[in-house]
C-alpha cells in the first residue's frame, strides 16, 4: 500500500509545482530590472565606456532568457503537442504556444534588436543620458511585452488552477511580484518627468496618471488579493530604496567629460514617489466599489488618485528640497557628474512650479486622464480574468 500511495504523492506534489518555465520568466523580469536601474546609475556616475558592461549584460539577458524559454514552450508544442500544453495554447502563424509566449517571445527579440541600435545610437550621437530615446524605447517596449507575456503565463495557469487553492496561492503570489516589477517599469518610463524638482508643477501627476492606475486597475481585477496594489506597490517602493542603498556602496568614477560634479561612486535614483497612499485609498475604495461598475469605480477612483498622491508628495517634495533629506536614506545630495552646478537639481530649486488656476486646470487634466486609464485598466483586467491559454 505505501509502494503505491508514495507515486500517488509524488504526483499530486509535482501538480502543485509552479512550473520550470514561469520561475525562468520571472528570473528574465528580474534581471532586467536590475540592469535598467544600474545602468541609468552607470551612465550617471562613469558615463557610456563600453557596450559590454555588467548592467547592460543583465538587461539583455532578460531577452535571452524570455527567447529561450518562450521558444521552446512554442517549438515544443507545435511539433511535439504534449496534451498538457496543446490545451492552454492559440495559434499564431502556424505555431502553437501559450500566448503569454507568442509575447514574450517578441519582447525577447525586440529588446535583443535594440542592442545593436543602441550601440550605433551613441557612436553617433556621443554620450546620451536621457532615458527616453528611440534604441532605449524599443528596449522598454520589450522589456514591458516580456513582462507582460510572463503576467500571461501565470495568469493562464493561475485562471486554471482556480480549484486547486495551494497552486493558486503560489502563483497569486508570483503573479503579485511582476506586477510590482511591471509598475517599477511604468515609473521607470516615467523618470524624465517626475524628478524631485519638478514635484510642485502638474506634468509629474499628469505623467503618473496616464501609466500608474492603468496597471493598479489590471491588476486588482487579475490578482483577487484585498491588498493586491499595496503589495505591488510596497515592491516598487522597497526596491528602489534598495538601490538607493546599495548602489553607493561601489566606486565609480567618470571616463566621459565635461565634468561637473565629483563623483566618487554609483549614483543612486531619486526617493520614490509616495504612491503607497493611494494604493493603499484604492485597495479599500474597490473593496466596497470595484464591483458595481467599471465606469463608476473609474470616475470614484480617479479624483482619489490624484488627489491623494498629490496632498502626499507636495509637502514631501518640500522636504527633499532641505538639507536634511541629503543623506544615505533620501539620497538628495548625490548629482550625475554631468550636471552643472547651476542646475535647479543641484540648487534644490522647483521648475515648473504651478498655482493657482493652472494647477487646477493641470491636476484636472490628471484626474480625467486617470479615470480614462482606470476604465481602460478595468476592462482589459477583467478580459485578462478569462484567459486560460
Amino acid at each position: 500500500m505505501a509502494a503505491i500511495a508514495q507515486p500517488a504523492t509524488n504526483e499530486a506534489t509535482r501538480n502543485l509545482a509552479i512550473p520550470w518555465y514561469l520561475w525562468c520568466a520571472a528570473l528574465a523580469v528580474t534581471s532586467v530590472s536590475i540592469g535598467g536601474r544600474w545602468d541609468v546609475s552607470w551612465h550617471e556616475s562613469i558615463g557610456r565606456d563600453t557596450f559590454w558592461t555588467p548592467a547592460h549584460m543583465a538587461i539583455y539577458l532578460c531577452g535571452v532568457l524570455a527567447g529561450i524559454v518562450c521558444g521552446y514552450l512554442i517549438l515544443n508544442t507545435t511539433f511535439r503537442r504534449p496534451p498538457s500544453m496543446v490545451a492552454s495554447s492559440v495559434r499564431v502563424l502556424g505555431f502553437s504556444g501559450p500566448l503569454g509566449a507568442f509575447l514574450a517571445a517578441w519582447g525577447g527579440i525586440a529588446m535583443l534588436t535594440s542592442a545593436p541600435f543602441d550601440n550605433w545610437w551613441h557612436n553617433a550621437y556621443g554620450l546620451d543620458v536621457k532615458i527616453i530615446s528611440p534604441p532605449h524605447t524599443l528596449l522598454m517596449l520589450g522589456t514591458v511585452a516580456v513582462d507582460i507575456g510572463s503576467l500571461f503565463l501565470i495568469l493562464a495557469a493561475m485562471n486554471r488552477s482556480v480549484q486547486q487553492q495551494t497552486l493558486f496561492r503560489r502563483l497569486q503570489r508570483l503573479l503579485l511580484y511582476l506586477s510590482g516589477l511591471l509598475l517599477m517599469a511604468a515609473m521607470f518610463f516615467c523618470t524624465e518627468y517626475t524628478r524631485d524638482v519638478m514635484l510642485h508643477g502638474t506634468l509629474p501627476y499628469i505623467a503618473v496618471s496616464i501609466c500608474v492606475p492603468v496597471c493598479f486597475a489590471v491588476v486588482w481585477m487579475i490578482a483577487r488579493h484585498r491588498w493586491a496594489l499595496t503589495i505591488i506597490t510596497a515592491i516598487y517602493t522597497a526596491a528602489t530604496i534598495g538601490f538607493i542603498l546599495v548602489l553607493p556602496l561601489f566606486p565609480a568614477q567618470p571616463k566621459l567629460g565635461p565634468v561637473y560634479q565629483t563623483v566618487t561612486h554609483f549614483i543612486p535614483p531619486q526617493f520614490p514617489l509616495l504612491l503607497l497612499i493611494p494604493a493603499v485609498l484604492l485597495d479599500l475604495l474597490w473593496a466596497r466599489i470595484g464591483n458595481r461598475g467599471k465606469l463608476l469605480a473609474a470616475l470614484v477612483s480617479a479624483p482619489v488618485f490624484v488627489l491623494s498622491l498629490v496632498a502626499a508628495e507636495w509637502p514631501f517634495a518640500d522636504f527633499l528640497m532641505t538639507r536634511a533629506a541629503q543623506n544615505r536614506f533620501f539620497a538628495t545630495g548625490h548629482y550625475p557628474y554631468m550636471v552643472p552646478s547651476w542646475s535647479p537639481s543641484v540648487l534644490r530649486q522647483f521648475v515648473h512650479s504651478a498655482h493657482g488656476l493652472a494647477l487646477v486646470r493641470g491636476l484636472g487634466f490628471a484626474t480625467i486622464c486617470a479615470a480614462i486609464t482606470l476604465w481602460l485598466g478595468l476592462s482589459v483586467g477583467a478580459w485578462m480574468r478569462k484567459i486560460q491559454r
